[in-house]
């Protein structure tokens, strides 16, 4: 693959409806579309990161600077790429950085894939042909308020309810929850980083809750105290923000901080490090699943093809589109196939076009490079 164009595209989407976790409230996304041109073909990758640095350490304007001061310099310098991996030379010589990495390596990925003319699941190895689909529910201003949005998405046939969870609103809402619709629903709870090892006897309250787990209780970027909890809770601990790699999952595995992992695409730099991730976890028998970051309908095919690797038996967060847009900007929106179900796309790439009067509409900024020539 000659790589002839690099184009970053901002764009703003509003939210439905405000999305609120333990560490802010959305109204709407701030976000980076990387698309990647070569010989009449045109992939599309998309960034994860928020507009401030509340879940990680990135931001749309870092993944900005990332992305045009030192990665798509050196991609446009190369002679050819003969598959994604080969931007890993590149993306070693920056450290960190792992959502503008992603964005790039995506949109790679579906151009390598269109090239090709094969599905993006069948490329990583995916052996499904559709995927159990999870809903996360933000806080909600009231626990009544929070039971009827739990309903209305059991009721859509939802294969898991992930709950977001803070101090002061955790214990009664998921009790509540459980005392309304009884101990067999599938569901979790999302601390987002919002508890320490003194809340380890609050946590414990959990416990008969029959959860299927608890993501990421305790600091963004810690495994060691993870390992301590994880030892005085019978909830399983999944680990979110702390899994950067491969590495970092070994590490976790090997002291026991957690028994299952989310694997974001962005988070972890790509989805061959997603792809890694999940081979490691196959081997140690350590069940994963694919959360969501509020994408589009880009970032949601992204998600949808790595959900179809066979060790992803647990339901992501990939919702359909109309839970979060008003209007999406792929072509097709991404929508159920049966209630809770989602088709693995087959055709070439991510398998889902651009609907450009959409896209346009929410586009704020945008600037091309080619041959290291910038037009705005």
């Amino acid at each position: 693959m000659l790589i002839e164009q690099i184009k970053l595209d901002r764009l703003q989407m509003p939210l439905k409806h405000p999305f609120e976790t333990s560490f802010g409230r959305l109204m709407k996304r701030d976000f980076i579309v990387v698309s990647v041109q070569s010989e009449g073909f045109i992939g599309f990758g998309e960034s994860t990161a928020f507009p401030l640095p509340f879940y990680n350490e990135e931001s749309t304007e870092t993944v900005l600077y990332i992305l045009k001061e030192l990665i798509i310099p050196q991609v446009l310098k190369m002679e050819k790429l003969k598959h994604p991996e080969d931007l890993d030379p590149i993306f070693q010589s920056v450290k960190g950085h792992r959502m503008a990495k992603a964005a790039l390596e995506g949109a790679v990925w579906d151009l390598y894939c269109k090239k090709k003319g094969i599905s993006l699941a069948k490329a990583l190895g995916g052996t499904k042909g559709e995927i159990d689909v999870g809903v996360s529910i933000g806080i909600e201003p009231t626990i009544e308020e929070l039971l009827d949005r739990v309903g209305s998405c059991i009721d859509q046939g939802y294969k898991k309810i992930k709950v977001k969870i803070k101090p002061g609103f955790d214990v009664k809402p998921m009790e509540a929850i459980r005392d309304r619709f009884g101990m067999d629903v599938p569901l979790m709870a999302d601390a987002n980083s919002a508890y320490t090892l003194q809340d380890t006897d609050h946590l414990k309250q959990l416990d008969p809750l029959n959860l299927m787990m608890i993501e990421q209780p305790l600091d963004y970027d810690d495994i060691i105290d993870h390992g301590t909890l994880q030892r005085e809770l019978s909830t399983p601990i999944c680990l979110d923000e702390s899994i950067h790699s491969v590495e970092d999952a070994r590490k976790a595995v090997e002291i026991g901080a957690t028994k299952i992992i989310n694997i974001k695409v962005g988070r972890v730099g790509g989805l061959t490090e997603a792809k890694k991730i999940h081979d490691y976890c196959q081997s140690m028998g350590i069940p994963v699943w694919c959360g969501g970051m509020l994408e589009s309908g880009i970032g949601r095919a992204h998600n949808i093809a790595i959900s179809s690797l066979g060790k992803f038996t647990i339901p992501g967060d990939t919702s359909p589109s109309d839970r979060y847009w008003k209007q999406d900007i792929t072509d097709a929106e991404v929508q159920f196939y049966k209630p809770g179900v989602l088709k693995v796309p087959e055709g070439p790439g991510i398998g889902y076009g651009i609907n450009e009067q959409a896209f346009n509409h929410y586009v704020v900024h945008t600037e091309s490079f080619q041959k290291m020539k910038v037009i705005n």
